[in-house]
């Protein structure tokens, strides 16, 4: 038997209705075509699929481009180079992503062999069976095994990004990678920093949106991926911190990034009672509860190229105290010094998201978490003025950094958490959130009563600065409640005139 003859798979393959429709379509089409890949993978693990890609001996570009056409979806030429075209076709169960390639070398086995892992190396003839398998490097063996393997000695080397690819596929799928794909990750590694920047930037987002991406930082950290990815975080091992916290920096880091993913699961929908068994889950799931849905809302926003805001925040949370390294000093009695490192912290967060290539309404969401993550904390008496403040000093980003907050709390104490203190500052998050979501044009952003161009006719002045100090102090003022009109803001800003500086 041929490597490339079909054969019935040990467990049925689940097709959705658009690819039998798919094969329809293609059904006079002269060129060879096969559906490759982790849609294949999937296809056998049952598993729901949002992305297919093609192999074909014809041309890539022109076939995606009849794939959109028919299905009534979006084309875009992804390298016509290598002949790879994408089609973006909506479905009843979301939309999916077809991206078509001519074939890697002569016909599908080459093609095959030069992929990354056995379990991605199979293939289904859209022209034959749909239930019969293609599996020349026994990918379906390996997934019986639960075991990623690489396809060739060099399939790491020839393409490094493939390294981090090893690593999320092991935990999302729950598979162990074999020993010699193993020592393959670590030789490899350190070649991570010729990848571009794009590339590394869409497979790290893809880690990041992990279930249990603490998971992700251990597996990267152990194999020795991390310091090749994240050398500013990698290097938090063994930095000692001062109480209250119990942990050193980088295992404060690994707790704060688990309870940011358990915050954000307790606040969906569809959590799980075993994540509000604990006494800190619990109180906060009764004092947040009425916010779940502003919450989720908040976090199905969506970044370019679909990058999750739920990665955006569980990267902040990574990056939140990479300033103590560079802010830490070790004297000759090896005692641990510090000095503030959030805006040194900030820097290093801008300089990560620079390189990464985010753009530039990620990087500066990104910064603002970093730089403001202990801000609830360090808030005191909550009054209207201060609540106003702290909106308008963090915008949108605050929500999360209200939930990096709580998540740097409880990653800070571990089993010394204060029952009582939890509970004040869970109360301080919950009015935070509450003014942000339920109280917004009151305590966040109240009406406009006066505008500038007002301010300089009624009250004869020039445009400058003090027109927006003025604008600021009626807002600050509406918020605290001592401005409700017209009148009052004008009153408002004529004894803050009166009272300033004559300036020469």
């Amino acid at each position: 038997m041929s490597e490339l003859s079909p054969r019935q798979p040990q467990r049925p393959l689940f097709w959705p209705d658009i690819i039998f429709q798919l094969k329809e379509f293609l059904a006079e089409t002269k060129d060879e075509i096969y559906i490759v890949g982790g849609a294949v993978r999937d296809a056998l693990l049952h598993r729901p699929l949002k992305d297919i890609d093609l192999a074909t001996s014809g041309d890539g570009l022109k076939l995606a481009r009849r794939i959109a056409n028919h299905f009534d979806g979006d084309f875009f030429a992804l390298d016509s180079e290598r002949d790879v075209g994408r089609a973006l076709v909506d479905t009843p169960d979301g939309r999916l992503m077809f991206d078509v390639a001519r074939f890697r070398g002569e016909g599908l086995l080459n093609d095959l062999r030069d992929r990354d892992f056995t379990l991605n190396a199979m293939a289904v003839d859209t022209h034959g069976d749909l239930s019969l398998l293609i599996d020349p490097l026994n990918g379906e063996s390996d997934i019986g095994v639960r075991t990623v393997r690489r396809c060739t000695p060099y399939a790491l080397a020839s393409d490094p990004i493939r390294v981090m690819r090893a690593i999320r596929q092991s935990l999302q799928l729950g598979m162990r990678i074999e020993p010699e794909t193993l020592a393959d990750i670590r030789q490899v590694s350190p070649q991570l920093v010729n990848v571009s920047p794009e590339r590394l930037r869409d497979e790290w987002f893809k880690l990041l949106a992990l279930p249990k991406p603490a998971a992700m930082l251990r597996v990267a950290d152990v194999i020795g991926v991390l310091k090749f990815v994240l050398p500013e975080v990698d290097a938090l091992h063994g930095v000692k911190q001062s109480l209250p916290h119990v942990r050193d920096a980088w295992e404060h880091t690994l707790a704060v990034v688990d309870d940011v993913s358990n915050i954000l699961s307790v606040l969906d929908y569809h959590r799980s009672d075993n994540l509000t068994s604990s006494f800190s889950m619990g109180s906060m799931a009764v004092q947040l509860d009425g916010f779940r849905a502003h919450v989720r809302t908040h976090m199905e926003t969506q970044w370019p190229n679909e990058r999750s805001h739920r990665a955006l925040l569980v990267f902040a949370a990574i990056l939140h105290d990479v300033g103590k390294l560079a802010t830490a000093n070790q004297d000759e009695a090896g005692e641990w010094r510090f000095l503030e490192h959030e805006q040194v912290g900030a820097y290093m967060a801008d300089e990560r998201a620079t390189a990464l290539r985010l753009s530039n309404a990620e990087r500066e969401w990104l910064v603002a978490i970093v730089r403001n993550h202990m801000r609830p904390l360090l808030l005191e008496a909550l009054t209207p003025r201060t609540i106003y403040r702290f909106w308008k000093q963090t915008g949108a980003a605050g929500v999360d950094i209200c939930l990096l907050s709580l998540a740097d709390y409880l990653g800070t104490r571990a089993e010394h958490l204060n029952q009582g203190d939890w509970l004040k500052f869970v109360e301080k998050i919950r009015i935070l959130l509450e003014a942000y979501f339920e109280r917004y044009d009151k305590l966040v952003e109240p009406p406009t009563l006066v505008d500038g161009n007002q301010l300089m006719r009624i009250l004869n002045l020039k445009p400058g600065r003090v027109i927006g100090e003025l604008l600021e102090l009626i807002k600050e003022s509406q918020a605290a409640g001592e401005v409700q009109t017209m009148d009052d803001a004008l009153q408002l800003a004529r004894k803050y005139l009166d009272d300033k500086p004559a300036t020469n």
